[in-house]
């Protein structure tokens, strides 16, 4: 007998027919002999539809209070769930992130997981119940107040319970069948991975990838979890994200002639989330970049690429540019403006019209020509780079937004990546 936990995703259960399937596939897991506890999130776009609630009730809404509305969500898709299983005559009992332990800091929508102390659900477990947990939320013990765990929250939430009950194998459902070689909606022959590091893994989520969040394969690599990323609405043994130490089922087949052996690119990854700012006629002088940054860091923004132009001899001035979420571009945008005759720049430029396209691969610490590859394919396919970055297993680059699904499918194609079919997205959206 082993111990399973399940995350379903919005898309999983959100309606009614979809909580029976989700319902019959807990219980199939139980008559196969496993314990099971599950992570829900909540019913299709129901946290988005409460967001819209709140700012039109309050375009500002008091962090606490939104915490309290949107926690709401899980709660209704975790007791009917346990309500579709109990009608297939086993015992489920649902329990909110606080009766689950999920101890949580202070912070109001983005709280991190401190603790966690899964009493009630060993109790629920020793007797025999299945167990359904509410995703996306925890409990602080000092406010003693609800909290949510923002983006990937409910994938967080599965994780973190793998870990403190020790569970086999935390398995993530989804759209999709797995993780693939790229987005399918954006590159149609992408072909689904049986087995990625869990160091490629927080490279293609971190760089757009949207079938597995950051924070959880963090999570589970610094606690030793296995994650599979499966479909809900397929029997297919999914994709497992290996942290190092581990080794894959025996049911995975694998290509390579050795285990040691690692593919050279493992995926390519594509985000349209991010824009660019750029600060021009920036004093080339040493100091000039550290209070740049520090302004923008004070307001909140997350950097991600950056790059300095030359200066120009003429004038002794540069442009800086930089990449972050879109969400961010406006408080960065008006904290440097309101700086900018202290630091001396001459004015700054918005453009959220990029794409970044990265290509990632634990082979290419030891393979030459990758970057030759990508840059070629992308020269073929007349698609100028603006803004490159790379890491020991990771290459980025800054192409225009419109050209990103082309470049995408050029470049997954120069690596030889693409798949014999065309992959199936069963709901749509990929959560």
């Amino acid at each position: 007998m082993a111990l399973i936990v399940q995350k379903y995703g919005g898309s999983s259960v959100a309606d009614a027919e979809s909580i029976k399937r989700v319902a019959k596939r807990i219980v199939d897991t139980r008559r196969a002999g496993h314990d099971v506890v599950v992570a829900v999130s909540a019913m299709g776009d129901t946290t988005d539809e409460l967001l819209d609630l709140a700012h039109q009730v309050a375009p500002i809404s008091a962090p606490r209070e939104l915490d309290m509305l949107l926690s709401s969500g899980e709660r209704i898709s975790m007791a009917l769930l346990a309500m579709a299983i109990h009608s297939m005559g086993f015992e489920a009992r649902s329990f909110t992130g606080s009766q689950a332990g999920m101890i949580t800091d202070a912070t109001h929508g983005a709280a991190r997981i401190v603790d966690v102390t899964p009493i009630r659900l060993r109790e629920a477990l020793d007797e025999g119940a299945i167990v359904i947990v509410a995703g996306f939320q925890g409990f602080n013990r000092d406010t003693r107040d609800i909290t949510t765990l923002g983006r990937g929250g409910s994938d967080t939430t599965a994780v973190a319970l793998a870990a403190a009950l020790e569970a086999d194998v935390c398995e993530i459902y989804s759209d999709v069948d797995g993780i693939y070689t790229a987005d399918p909606r954006v590159v149609p022959q992408a072909r689904k991975l049986d087995v990625v590091s869990s160091e490629e893994m927080l490279e293609l989520a971190a760089n757009g990838a949207k079938v597995l969040y950051i924070r959880a394969v963090e999570y589970a690599r610094r606690h030793g979890v296995m994650i599979n990323a499966r479909s809900t609405f397929s029997s297919g043994q999914g994709t497992f994200v290996l942290s190092p130490g581990m080794t894959a089922p025996a049911s995975i087949a694998r290509t390579q002639e050795s285990p040691m052996e690692e593919p050279i690119v493992a995926g390519v990854a594509t985000d349209l989330s991010q824009a660019k700012i750029t600060v021009i006629g920036v004093p080339d002088v040493p100091g000039k970049a550290a209070e740049i940054f520090k302004i923008v860091a004070k307001s909140g923004a997350n950097v991600d690429m950056i790059v300095q132009n030359v200066s120009a001899a003429a004038t002794g001035r540069t442009d800086i540019s930089f990449t972050l979420p879109k969400t961010d571009a406006s408080l960065a945008l008006r904290a440097l403006a309101a700086e900018q005759v202290d630091v001396g720049f001459e004015s700054l430029v918005h453009d959220d019209q990029i794409g970044k396209l990265s290509v990632v691969g634990a082979g290419m610490r030891t393979h030459s020509g990758v970057s030759a590859t990508l840059f070629e394919a992308l020269s073929t396919a007349g698609v100028n780079i603006e803004m490159i970055s790379t890491s020991e297993i990771r290459i980025s680059v800054v192409v225009r937004g419109d050209d990103l699904a082309g470049a995408a499918r050029v470049v997954h194609t120069a690596y030889g990546l693409d798949g014999d079919t065309e992959a199936v997205v069963y709901a749509g959206t990929g959560r």
